[in-house]
């Protein structure tokens, strides 16, 4: 059977395509910005002395890793969204938020503990409390080594927002879909689509790369 290609569906719909690219970016990066207090919160619940905060935080994380977050979004819409009247747009964010808080406190755990022992010491004997010592001596150290990991997982967010469009969540994936639906020009609309998250998670990285290698330059 041959297939006829017809390309000419992408030059004439690129407002849509940009459309859903630009609300990609848009719901990504608002997830990480709410994602961030999430991830330091638990993260540093996770190494805390106390073992009620420290088993809160750990339950949060390993239920978070351990949902699909297609799971996840399907349960914030229908379930919570139903009490507090989240939409599909707050719906996406809150639930890529919470998503990818978790993986962000592993990430800060992680930092904090590369962090030598001796800071917390040295603070401590200088008379700050634990707070003040996270505060001012271990969490600015500890960033300077979550910051490209951190940074990574804005990419990974991007892709995984391509599952919102199931609970009707505007993005590049649903503006795909429905060009799609109306065209029937799946093959050329998907590739094209595949291309475009490519680009933007590509550029990303490379953004990433550099601002590794310039901490290394500083570090040195």
């Amino acid at each position: 059977m041959d297939i006829q290609l017809d390309w000419s569906v992408i030059p004439n719909n690129m407002d849509v395509f940009i459309q859903g690219a630009l609300l990609t970016l848009e719901i990504s990066a608002i997830s990480l910005l709410l994602s961030i207090p999430l991830g330091v919160i638990f993260g540093i619940g996770r190494i805390s002395r106390n073992p009620i905060i420290r088993f809160i935080s750990s339950t949060y994380v390993e239920i978070m890793r351990g949902v699909p977050l297609l799971v996840l979004l399907m349960w914030i819409y229908f379930g919570l969204g139903q009490f507090f009247s989240l939409g599909s747009y707050w719906g996406s964010i809150v639930g890529l938020a919470t998503f990818s808080g978790a993986f962000l406190a592993e990430i800060v755990r992680s930092g904090i503990q590369a962090v030598p022992k001796g800071q917390m010491e040295a603070a401590r004997s200088a008379g700050m409390s634990n707070f003040q010592a996270m505060r001012y001596i271990i969490l600015p150290q500890a960033f300077r080594r979550i910051l490209p990991p951190m940074a990574s997982q804005f990419i990974i967010l991007i892709k995984d927002s391509s599952l919102i469009s199931v609970i009707a969540g505007v993005d590049l994936t649903l503006k795909a879909k429905n060009l799609a639906a109306t065209s029937f020009r799946y093959i050329e609309i998907w590739t094209f689509v595949a291309l475009v998250y490519f680009i933007m998670t590509f550029s990303l990285s490379l953004i990433i790369r550099q601002i590794e290698k310039r901490m290394l330059k500083n570090e040195q």
